[in-house]
C-alpha cells in the first residue's frame, strides 16, 4: 500500500502566511496607537500572541508524510513543508525490511498525531524507535497505515 497527504498538506504554507501577516499587521497597528496620547493597551497584542502560537504550531505539524509498504521493504519518509521547494530541511527517511518490524503505537492527541515505529536492531540492543508526525494524515489514511503495520505484523509474528 503506497499514499501520501499530499492533499491534506496542499493549504499549509497559505495557512502559514496568512498568520504571518495577521502578526504583522496586528503588531504594526499596536505600535502606531502607542506613539499617539492614548495609553497604550496591552490586550490590543493579544492577536499577535495567539498568531505566533499558531505559526509554531503549523511550523510544527506541518510536514508531509509519505508511506510504502510494497515489496519487501517498509518506507516511510516526511518531510518540512514551508521551505521544501528551496531546502530538504527536517527530512526524515526510514527504509527497513519487514521482517524487522516488531511494534507500532499511533499516539492520538487533541492536536497533534505521531506514529511510533519499533525495529528490532542486531547492531543496538534492543529496538530502534522512530517517531513521525503524522498530524495531517486523515483520519481514513491513518487507519490504512495502523491496518498494513498490523499486517506486517501477524505475518511476522507467523513466521517467528
Amino acid at each position: 500500500m503506497k499514499f501520501k497527504n499530499k492533499k491534506e498538506t496542499s493549504i499549509v504554507p497559505s495557512v502559514y502566511i496568512l498568520v504571518l501577516v495577521v502578526f504583522f499587521t496586528n503588531t504594526f497597528a499596536s505600535i502606531e496607537l502607542k506613539y499617539d496620547d492614548v495609553p497604550f493597551n496591552y490586550s490590543s497584542l493579544i492577536p499577535s500572541v495567539i498568531a505566533v502560537l499558531l505559526g509554531v504550531y503549523i511550523f510544527i505539524i506541518g510536514r508531509s508524510f509519505e508511506f510504502d509498504s510494497d515489496g519487501e521493504t517498509l518506507n516511510l519518509r516526511s518531510n518540512g513543508l514551508l521551505l521544501s521547494n528551496f531546502m530538504r530541511y527536517r527530512d526524515q527517511r526510514t527504509e527497513i525490511p519487514k521482517s524487522k518490524l516488531q511494534g507500532f503505537r499511533v499516539e492520538n492527541y487533541f492536536f497533534f498525531k505521531q506514529l511510533h515505529i519499533f525495529i528490532n536492531s542486531r547492531n543496538h540492543r534492543g529496538y530502534r524507535h522512530y517517531k513521525y508526525n503524522i498530524t495531517l494524515l486523515s483520519g481514513n489514511k491513518t487507519r490504512l497505515l495502523k491496518t498494513s503495520l498490523a499486517k506486517v505484523l501477524e505475518k511476522n509474528k507467523a513466521k517467528s
